[in-house]
């Protein structure tokens, strides 16, 4: 992984800034100011006082995967900050989930949407989402087929208390992150088809991880989602989703 390297003695804010320096020279590299890509730290398993210190480093987002780990955790952080759900929502914790977060990234049913809908309603909330896309067909991944796009942007604009803002992705980890480009292109291009199809605006593609976030800058990522590059390898042996 070369300088993403985390070193025992580093502090968050030296990670950070190489975070920051290889984000730069994506940008660079794609023509792209800056400011038109946001890092979205991923907190699964790390505790509160390390997100502590990522607030006084100047972080004002977090990526969260889990709802009870979220649950747990939130009251326990500074407060002003964003907290958005990366992971697979599940219909029955969307309830708990509504109060926590003001974004959510991985709406990948229609079902998941109507559940939604209907608890932002009895709470009173405008929630901003993105749609979970299935780039690759993977039987073990969740999302919306390519092919299902457009009629799910349709139903979330008929939904008062969503506002669908583009598209999330989570393609196969491949050591070598040009392999993961096609998947990268093809949220892309799926993006601007279903804005054209639909008339809708979708600004937003939450896509790329601590391997492979140079890559999906370059292919016009707005979100990257990075974990194990900011607060180092977690704990416990799962299948790695930042």
């Amino acid at each position: 992984m070369g300088d993403e390297a985390c070193g025992v003695t580093d502090t968050f804010e030296q990670r950070l800034a190489r975070v920051r320096e290889r984000m730069r020279r994506a940008c660079a590299r794609a023509n792209r100011p800056p400011e038109s890509v946001r890092l979205l730290p991923v907190t699964k398993t790390v505790e509160p006082d390390r997100i502590r210190e990522a607030v006084a480093a100047g972080i004002k987002a977090f990526g969260e995967n889990r709802v009870q780990e979220a649950r747990r955790k939130i009251p326990l952080c500074p407060g002003g900050v964003e907290w958005h759900l990366i992971g697979h929502l599940q219909t029955n914790k969307v309830r708990p989930a509504v109060p926590l977060f003001v974004w959510i990234h991985s709406v990948d049913s229609l079902s998941l949407m109507g559940t939604l809908e209907s608890a932002c309603d009895r709470a009173g909330r405008r929630m901003r989402i993105l749609l979970e896309v299935n780039v690759a067909g993977e039987a073990s991944k969740f999302g919306f087929a390519p092919s299902q796009v457009s009629e799910a942007v349709r139903a979330a604009n008929a939904c008062p208390h969503l506002e669908v803002m583009g598209l999330m992705a989570i393609p196969p980890f491949r050591p070598d992150p040009e392999e993961v480009r096609p998947y990268f292109r093809l949220l892309r291009q799926l993006r601007d088809e279903t804005e054209a199809a639909t008339g809708t605006p979708l600004p937003e593609l939450s896509m790329g991880m601590s391997h492979d976030f140079e890559t999906a800058i370059e292919e016009g990522a707005t979100w990257i989602r990075v974990g194990t590059a900011l607060f180092g390898s977690r704990r416990t042996v799962e299948e790695e989703t930042a």
